[in-house]
């Protein structure tokens, strides 16, 4: 798949780090260093802007090392930028640490995975097809 981008941060694009890797690396596009405190989150800027073919999602999830190592991690997880935006791609930051995190210009703040997607039309029903589950909910498959 292509994808149009134009990149108006100074860092390279991101890029698959290995040849199994589903995501790619988002890195913030900050002037200077960004001091999350406890608990508090931020809109940080990609410098991205993509435009996806239809049919298609970039779903915005959280690096696990930031998440290990900081506390830091993105809300609305996985967030989805849908083919038809056209706007700059940002991050909603989170620390979930007990101390403060300094996020540094260009670092690696969120991975990017593109993914394909089937829209659908609801067709009502009086009745559903039964299933061995049936109406079991959370926890009902077992622990």
């Amino acid at each position: 798949m292509t994808v149009k981008v134009i990149n108006k941060s100074n860092h390279s694009l991101p890029q698959y780090e290995t040849s199994g890797s589903a995501g790619m690396d988002l890195r913030a596009h900050i002037s200077a260093p960004i001091t999350l405190g406890s608990m508090e989150r931020m809109l940080i800027p990609t410098g991205l802007f993509i435009e996806l073919p239809p049919g298609s999602e970039a779903q915005i999830r959280p690096r696990s090392g930031l998440a290990i190592k900081k506390g830091l991690t993105c809300l609305n997880s996985p967030g989805t930028i849908d083919s038809d935006y056209r706007g700059e791609i940002k991050v909603i930051l989170a620390n979930l640490s007990k101390e403060d995190q300094t996020i540094e210009p260009g670092e690696r703040i969120a991975q990017m995975v593109i993914a394909q997607y089937t829209q659908i039309e609801w067709k009502p029903v009086d009745k559903l097809a039964e299933s061995e589950r049936g109406t079991g909910g959370f926890g009902s498959t077992g622990s």
